[in-house]
């Protein structure tokens, strides 16, 4: 799984290992979520260019995308197979450049928060799948989902999915769909292989999308860990105002 991810590659150094024709000027993310516009490379009229789309797919036959579920995953067993997924595999592949991706480790009720990042500090290419939706009125949004796959042994530790990562000798056979071929890039869609992947636990503050700030990357220290898993005094509820129109049923208004 892939809920959040970072972004913190100059620009430029982006622009050289990606390839794309475009000079877009960026700041650093640290804590990008779905429903976010992300950078996605996409291989359009024989080059490499640079997007912005929404991070949540929305397939191109849905009539309202209020009504559908939130895709900003996408399984490597079933992306031949699902309706939402199986012609952008065919037509529509891409890469999400990222520095990092952030996992939440369930153990002992809780679920504490770990930064995984390359280990030699390099960027990676997310696997992903692009697609683009348009609205009765004619409004159009391009939106992606990032292919995941099982986890190798050491990251199963904190989950069992981890987005695929094309490694950069494979990103031109990746983008490449022209000849619509899916079978020649499914051996790609796999985990990262063991020890490739380093990680540690940061502060529960990532929790909250509206933070995005260069300590969220930082390993927690253990003053922040023992404040953070100390037990929260239990609030007190507020005394129930009961007026002479009151029923006993309450109001939401």
């Amino acid at each position: 799984m892939c809920g959040r991810f970072v972004i913190t590659s100059p620009p430029e150094a982006l622009r050289l290992l990606f390839g794309y024709l475009e000079q877009p000027n960026f700041p650093p993310r640290h804590n990008i979520a779905p429903t976010q516009p992300v950078p996605v490379v996409i291989l359009e009229n024989g080059g490499r260019h640079f997007r912005l789309m929404r991070w949540g797919l929305i397939p191109a036959w849905t009539k309202d995308p209020r009504k559908l579920s939130l895709m900003f995953n996408a399984r490597s067993e079933t992306v031949q197979d699902k309706p939402a997924f199986k012609y952008a595999m065919r037509r529509r592949r891409c890469l999400i450049p990222a520095d990092g991706y952030y996992e939440w480790q369930d153990a002992d009720g809780r679920k504490r928060p770990f930064f995984i990042h390359r280990r030699d500090g390099r960027p990676v290419g997310f696997a992903a799948l692009a697609e683009s939706w348009m609205g009765p009125n004619g409004e159009e949004t391009d939106s992606v989902a990032i292919v995941t796959a099982p986890a190798s042994a050491d990251l199963a530790t904190l989950h069992p999915r981890v987005p695929v990562t094309i490694a950069p000798d494979a990103f031109e056979r990746w983008l490449d769909c022209r000849g619509n071929d899916v079978e020649a890039v499914m051996e790609l869609l796999r985990g990262s292989h063991e020890g490739e992947f380093a990680w540690h636990q940061v502060s529960t503050r990532v929790n909250h999308a509206d933070n995005d700030d260069p300590q969220l990357v930082l390993p927690i220290s253990d003053e922040q860990r023992a404040a953070e898993e100390a037990p929260k005094p239990a609030k007190k509820a507020a005394p129930r105002k009961v007026t002479a129109s009151d029923d006993g049923q309450g109001s939401l208004f």
